[in-house]
C-alpha cells in the first residue's frame, strides 16, 4: 500500500513516515501544498494525509482540486484546527476523516486503515488465527489448539495487535502507543510484564512458542 504525506512541519511527517512504513506501507512525503498536488495527481495512492496550513497551497485547495480532477483517493485531514466549523469545511470539500493535532499514532493508524478498507470494499475480518491460535472479535474468545484461553482486557488487545502484525516485529513504543494509547517512561517495564503475562498463558502449556522476543527491538508472533 501506497501513502502520500502531505504535512509542512518535518517532525510530525517524519513520526507518520516511520509509523506507516513500519506498519507495511510505502510512503512519500510533499513539504507544501503544489508538491503534494503534483504528487498526489501524477501517482497512485491508497492514502493521502494532508494538513490544512501549508505553504505555497493550503490543504483545503489541494483536496478540493485532487476533487475536481476526478481523484478518489482517500483523505485524512491532519490538522491543528480543532473548531467544528473547521472539521465540517474539511469534510465538505472533499475530506474522508478529520484528526486533530496532537494525536495518538495508534488511532491514525486505525482511521486509515478504515479508509483503506472502505475504499477497496475490504471486509473487516471477525476472527484472527495465527497456526493454532485463534483470536474471535466478535465472542472475543481466544483459543489454542481448542483450549481455551482466558485473558484479560489489555492481554486481549496486546494480543489482537499481535496478531494483526503477525511475522512483524512490534516496537514497545508501538505496543505503548496502540494497548495504552498514551505515552508511558520509555524505561518502564510494563510492557515486558504485559508481554509475560501473555506469554504464560498462550505459550507455556504448548510444545510450540509463538510469541518470540527479538532483543533491542521488540516482539513478533510467529
Amino acid at each position: 500500500m501506497r501513502a502520500l504525506i502531505i504535512e509542512d512541519d518535518q517532525t510530525i511527517a517524519e513520526f507518520v513516515a516511520r509509523g506507516l512504513r513500519e506498519a507495511g506501507f510505502a510512503v512519500d512525503l510533499a513539504g507544501d501544498g503544489e508538491q503534494g498536488l503534483s504528487l498526489a495527481t501524477d501517482g497512485t495512492y491508497d492514502i493521502a494525509i494532508v494538513d490544512l496550513m501549508l505553504p505555497k497551497r493550503d490543504g483545503l485547495s489541494v483536496i478540493d482540486e485532487l476533487r475536481r480532477r476526478g481523484r478518489t483517493t482517500p483523505v485524512l485531514i491532519l490538522s491543528a484546527r480543532r473548531s467544528v466549523d473547521d472539521r465540517v469545511r474539511g469534510l465538505q470539500t472533499g475530506g474522508d476523516d478529520y484528526l486533530t493535532k496532537p494525536f495518538a499514532f495508534a488511532e491514525l493508524l486505525a482511521r486509515i486503515q478504515a479508509l483503506v478498507r472502505r475504499a477497496t470494499r475490504a471486509p473487516e475480518p471477525t476472527a484472527l488465527t495465527v497456526t493454532d491460535l485463534t483470536l474471535d472479535l466478535l465472542s472475543r474468545q481466544v483459543t489454542r489448539a481448542g483450549t481455551a484461553i482466558d485473558l484479560r482486557p489489555r492481554e486481549f488487545a496486546l494480543l489482537e495487535y499481535l496478531m494483526r502484525n503477525a511475522g512483524k516485529v512490534v516496537s514497545k513504543t508501538m505496543i505503548l502507543s496502540h494497548v495504552w494509547e498514551y505515552n508511558f517512561d520509555p524505561q518502564t517495564n510494563i510492557v515486558d510484564v504485559l508481554v509475560s503475562r501473555l506469554r504464560d498463558k498462550i505459550d507455556r502449556p504448548f510444545e510450540r512458542k509463538l510469541l518470540q522476543t527479538v532483543r533491542g527491538v521488540g516482539y513478533v508472533l510467529r
